[in-house]
């Protein structure tokens, strides 16, 4: 049976243009429920039914996972056997009308300004590698990017004299980034300081931010940083790039930003995904009021 899970994955490529990211997960769903259905005797695609599902996804939440991964799990399976009842490998697609679990929208973790500037003060710009770091900090708190968007960065994409980016999110979509002027300082200096030394060999390299060796930096070089720097800081939250970029969004709307406007720079294509920093302002707003009303303590 695995062997239709490659072309399931290049479809979805090919035809829904998925992020890297999206086939990954959706590609190590389907392997684990495969080898969950083999384990269990079943050698057929016609032979899974519905029941086989639920108990997959039973198990599943036995092993503690949330609301979102078992919700992403049985997207994943749905959408395979949409495939491959497309393509006339089944008869019948067993996952129809299965409900998904209701996901409950946590706040997100989020940075005071202080916590921020702390972070952001941490790198060491008099080194190479410092002043790369320190570069990357300040545009992912000014932009409030993802990080698979901001190593995905090349050069041509910056423009630190008008203060604005290209930026190509996940979903193909193209959007221009405005970034502060402390933030473009910095890639300015970074940019004709240390990338030529952190270059190499390499001229050609495209890539804005580069590891040691002079290629484009993963998303998993980047977290790695972030966690030295936040360990060096001492600040008691679990800080991670998503992190910076709550605090951008909730740091804007603090501060008077439209929520359309936050929508925009963030990439959000529905703005109720946008709404949750809003009752974070919400909730900031009450703390203010009954901290400096001067009737507010009064019973």
């Amino acid at each position: 049976m695995k062997h239709h899970l490659a072309p399931y994955i290049r479809y979805m490529d090919e035809e829904k243009g998925l992020s890297k990211n999206t086939l990954e997960s959706y590609e190590r769903d389907l392997a684990q429920f495969l080898v969950f259905i083999e384990e269990r005797g079943i050698t057929s695609l016609e032979q899974i039914n519905r029941s086989h599902i639920i108990l997959f996804l039973g198990v599943v939440k036995q092993e503690g996972r949330t609301a979102a991964t078992l919700t992403r799990k049985t997207v994943s399976i749905r959408s395979f056997f949409q495939y491959l009842q497309r393509e006339s490998l089944v008869g019948q697609d067993p996952s129809l009308q299965m409900e998904t679990p209701k996901i409950v929208k946590t706040a997100p973790q989020v940075l005071s300004i202080e916590e921020v500037e702390l972070l952001l003060s941490a790198p060491d710009s008099s080194g190479i590698q410092g002043m790369r770091d320190k570069a990357m900090l300040e545009l992912l708190y000014a932009t409030g990017m993802k990080v698979s968007e901001i190593v995905s960065l090349d050069t041509q994409h910056i423009h630190t004299e008008l203060r604005y980016l290209h930026c190509m999110g996940t979903s193909g979509k193209e959007r221009i980034l405005p970034m502060n002027k402390m933030s473009a300082n910095y890639l300015d200096i970074y940019m004709k300081e240390s990338r030529e030394k952190l270059l190499k060999r390499n001229m050609e390299e495209p890539a804005l931010f580069l590891n040691t060796l002079g290629s484009r930096l993963t998303r998993q070089g980047f977290w790695k940083i972030l966690k030295k720097y936040a360990k060096e800081t001492g600040i008691q939250k679990d800080i991670t790039p998503y992190t910076l970029r709550h605090s951008f969004a909730t740091h804007l709307l603090d501060n008077g930003a439209d929520l359309r406007s936050v929508q925009e720079m963030l990439g959000h294509s529905d703005i109720s995904t946008t709404q949750v920093y809003s009752s974070l302002t919400k909730k900031n707003m009450k703390e203010q009021y009954d901290d400096h009303h001067p009737r507010s303590s009064l019973r």
